[in-house]
């Protein structure tokens, strides 16, 4: 139980839905890979230890990536991890990481251990930060990609688009693509397929905008595991960072497995109402314990419901005991083990809007 209490804690501090939608997301899980899943995980910094909250030490870094190598982890960039959930592949232990806004420290500290161990990592940039202050020049993204690196849309000024009201920020939001885009072809000859929503912040337009422009998938700051049901246009990953990327902690991240949700309801990010929104989730009941099954609300507590269990699927709905009304960003996390003692994780993120 202490573990996932402070696992649904992490601060999104770094870098779907229209507000008041009641629209309900429906996932394809007759997939015939369904039984594919991929864990992901987001760094920013690397032994900068100015920056607790997005850094990672070193030690504790490639204590990471020697845990993938010992338990057999196929490491993928994330538009080779979306092909291979795609594909009729074997199925894998598999991994991605993914790196956000291209600090220096990446080129200097991250980059050789990936090289060390064999790894390709997605590294996600804001075209307006490039060479500037404590961030990677082109120089050294085009070397990372020689060495291995996909190169992904993190925006143009990584900024706050849900602050904007909706006609502005998605107006704002379609020419920061464009705009980032088309640096990004001029200064490395690529076009990414691979986008990151700074802070993890979207709507269902943005989402909408994203897919329109030509990307295969694009990463949310949910956490979560990736499956072949999975909306690839807010994948979940799990944040690494001094707090919670002991190597322990990172090995028990790997071990999850997929809640897999068919129905979410309502299916936006937007927090409205009185501030205790309630979500129902409907997710396949494959060998799960759900005696045992567990939520969170991050930074506060939760109350659930069973709605409806039988041997295909669960319904449950699941609330705040109080307002999140006052923060940012709330996560509501779902975990329940299986009888094999795996846990299966699904969160769903929460923005307020006027909070800035």
């Amino acid at each position: 139980m202490r573990l996932f209490c402070i696992l649904i804690i992490i601060c999104f501090v770094s870098c779907s839905g229209k507000s008041g939608s009641t629209e309900v997301a429906q996932i394809d899980s007759e997939s015939p890979n369904s039984t594919k899943e991929v864990v992901c995980f987001v760094y920013h910094r690397f032994g900068d230890s100015r920056y607790p909250s997005t850094n990672i030490s070193v030690k504790d870094f490639e204590a990471h990536l020697n845990y993938l190598t010992k338990n057999n982890f196929q490491v993928l960039t994330l538009s080779d991890a979306v092909d291979y959930l795609k594909s009729d592949t074997p199925t894998r232990k598999t991994a991605v990481i993914t790196v956000d806004d291209g600090y220096k420290s990446f080129f200097e500290k991250g980059l050789p251990l990936l090289e060390k161990y064999s790894f390709p990592a997605t590294l996600f940039i804001n075209t307006k930060t490039v060479g500037g202050g404590d961030y990677m020049d082109w120089k050294a993204l085009e070397d990372a990609m020689k060495r291995n690196i996909e190169i992904g849309n993190h925006s143009h000024s990584h900024d706050y688009f849900l602050n904007d009201v909706g006609p502005v920020r998605h107006k704002k939001f379609k020419e920061e693509i464009e705009l980032s885009q088309s640096i990004i072809f001029k200064e490395l000859k690529i076009k990414p397929g691979a986008f990151s929503y700074p802070y993890g912040e979207f709507d269902g337009e943005m989402k909408k905008i994203v897919k329109d422009a030509g990307f295969t998938a694009a990463t949310a700051q949910n956490s979560g595991v990736i499956f072949s049901g999975t909306d690839l246009f807010q994948c979940p990953r799990f944040p690494m960072s001094e707090a919670y990327g002991a190597p322990e902690k990172f090995a028990e991240k790997a071990s999850f497995k997929a809640l897999r949700v068919i129905e979410v309801s309502p299916d936006n990010t937007i927090l409205s109402g009185d501030g205790k929104p309630v979500l129902t989730v409907v997710f396949e009941n494959t060998d799960l314990l759900i005696k045992q099954l567990q939520c969170f609300v991050q930074g506060g507590e939760c109350s659930f419901k069973i709605i409806e269990n039988n041997a295909g699927s669960v319904t449950i709905t699941l609330q705040s005991t109080k307002s999140i009304a006052r923060r940012r960003r709330t996560l509501y996390t779902v975990t329940v083990p299986d009888k094999s003692g795996a846990w299966h994780w699904y969160s769903h993120l929460w923005v307020n809007e006027k909070v800035k």
